[in-house]
């Protein structure tokens, strides 16, 4: 009986690959992985479009209130803002790589799981941070192989 006894890789994508895919105790099944590439850009273009008039309108609110808010609140509002604005962007550029299985709409994709993840920390929520990465990028990792270079 042989052992890989291997150390994991040094790069991030290569540490996460080796921990959530190789290592993991759990596979998502052929058939779902599959489901999940062929339908996951259309629910994340429905979940978009839903999530935009209440994004619009707290960021709307928020503008307003800038002013009533002291330095505080502007220094808060600017970077959670942004911080939230690079991660819907990062998600609608992942959008055509996904839709047609390359490997730059999944790297997006994952690059908006690490803008989320930061998001979520700078808003105060270490838990939700942590376990909504650790599924988010379990999904990930699960249906990468289904991309292309």
């Amino acid at each position: 009986m042989t052992t890989n006894t291997a150390p994991p890789p040094k790069d991030l994508i290569g540490f996460l690959d080796y921990y959530l895919v190789q290592k993991a105790p759990f596979q998502i099944p052929d058939a779902g992985r599959e489901w999940i590439v062929q339908w996951g850009p259309w629910i994340a273009v429905v979940l978009m479009i839903l999530s935009l008039p209440p994004l619009l309108v707290v960021l709307g609110i928020g503008t307003a209130l800038i002013p009533f808010g002291g330095i505080g609140y502007a220094a808060g509002f600017t970077y959670l803002t942004v911080v939230l604005i690079v991660q819907v962007l990062l998600m609608l550029a992942a959008l055509p790589g996904l839709f047609a299985r390359k490997m730059a709409g999944w790297r997006l994709l994952f690059y908006a799981q690490l803008v989320s993840f930061v998001f979520s920390l700078l808003s105060g929520s270490i838990v939700g941070a942590i376990l909504g990465t650790l599924i988010g990028l379990y999904i990930l990792f699960q249906i990468r192989p289904l991309y292309t270079a």
